[in-house]
């Protein structure tokens, strides 16, 4: 059987233990892929293993390319900027080229937008994304899976995430 491919990306520095907890719940038979912006770095180095990692500037690694075989990605957080350069085809690091691949390739691409209010462009940017079959998925909680604490909270969102993989978990309380 063809091994799970996964590329998980952090964008901005507000959230991104976030996209690093997804990283670390991801189940060891995937193969984990995770590029960071230069804020995630020092995070990274201390607290992550098993994992490969890759440069952000580098646009030439093996997961730039659509015959790498990456069936889904995960940015989050996902920060305006980056969802904005994803909106208009702009793929100048790995993270938004990744992205690209993604999107050509029909693989699924999930964008957790971490801002709050958003803007009519940012609106507008994610609007244009999901015709495109991008998921958005931003971290919100629900209250029928009585989160009582910031790692229920976060917990939820990510096996909220990793019900759109399909990568069974039971991060949350489902609804009954």
């Amino acid at each position: 059987m063809k091994k799970r491919k996964i590329i998980i990306a952090t964008s901005g520095a507000s959230g991104v233990n976030l996209g690093i907890k997804a990283l670390s719940l991801l189940p060891d038979e995937i193969e984990k892929h995770f590029i960071m912006s230069k804020h995630s770095k020092v995070v990274l180095q201390k607290e992550m293993h098993n994992v490969v990692q890759h440069q952000n500037e580098d646009i030439s690694a093996s997961i730039a390319s659509g015959s790498f075989g990456a069936e889904a990605m995960l940015i989050a957080p996902c920060s305006m900027n980056t969802l904005a350069k994803i909106a208009c085809g702009i793929a100048d690091n790995l993270v938004t080229r990744a992205a690209a691949v993604m999107i050509k390739e029909h693989k699924k691409l999930i964008l957790a937008p971490r801002e709050m209010p958003f803007s009519a462009i940012a609106l507008e940017n994610m609007h244009k994304l999901a015709t495109l079959g991008v998921i958005i998925a931003p971290p919100v909680m629900a209250y029928y899976s009585e989160q009582l604490t910031l790692d229920e909270m976060e917990n939820f969102t990510i096996g909220k995430w990793f019900d759109l993989l399909d990568i069974e978990n039971n991060l949350y309380k489902r609804w009954e």
